[in-house]
């Protein structure tokens, strides 16, 4: 059983790592926008390409100064933030799911609830953790995850002109299977991801311990 004040410091741990995920997507969404629009254009930016226009024709955005330029002239600032609200809503539960299923997974393998217990873990136990706390977080959030990837893609004039739009849209047409489509290679995406990074910062943490 966890003692109540192991209970409050992984609670503490999710609820700030929930923030600073908020914070930090508030921030870059521009950047974020920025990639996502490059990412879904039809045509591709490349020089052969370009020199083949009997097989593409222009790419709207060419660089990221000049879909910079266009996304403020055509949509204004608020176009930068378009999608920011799922996006909030996918990092926060992402995030905190991430950090409670890992601590639980991990007070599961170490036998302990304490956090300087589960340090102890071999570097197995640590990448199955962190592969297994990622997708749980990922198909927790992942329909917000989709909401923003369709609402940030999109420029002017609008397909939807707001979540609840796209949300019914999808349901009406796709079914509730449709706010997971492309779910699979996502996982597969973070399988590895997860691991790695929750394995090699326990890995770093151990030997930082040993031998400092």
């Amino acid at each position: 059983m966890e003692e109540p004040g192991q209970l409050k410091r992984a609670l503490i741990d999710a609820t700030a790592g929930a923030l600073s995920g908020a914070i930090s997507r508030t921030v870059t969404s521009p950047l974020d926008v920025i990639k996502i629009r490059f990412q879904v254009q039809l045509e591709p930016t490349t020089q052969w390409a370009l020199l083949r226009k009997d097989v593409y024709g222009p790419s709207k955005y060419t660089g990221m100064l000049q879909a910079t330029k266009d996304i403020f002239r055509e949509e204004g600032l608020r176009g930068f933030w378009r999608g920011n609200v799922p996006a909030l809503l996918m990092v926060m539960p992402y995030t905190s799911i991430q950090f409670t299923v890992l601590h639980k997974l991990k007070t599961l393998a170490s036998g302990s609830s304490k956090s300087g217990d589960h340090i102890h873990l071999s570097p197995y136990l640590s990448y199955v953790s962190g592969a297994l706390a990622g997708c749980a977080a990922t198909i927790g959030s992942y329909p917000f995850d989709l909401l923003r990837t369709i609402l940030a893609s999109q420029g002017e004039p609008k397909v939807y002109p707001s979540m609840r739009s796209a949300f019914v849209d999808i349901i009406e047409t796709r079914g509730f299977q449709g706010l997971y489509a492309g779910l699979t290679p996502t996982l597969v995406e973070i399988v590895p991801y997860a691991g790695l990074q929750f394995g090699t910062y326990d890995t770093f943490k151990r030997w930082t311990m040993v031998n400092f």
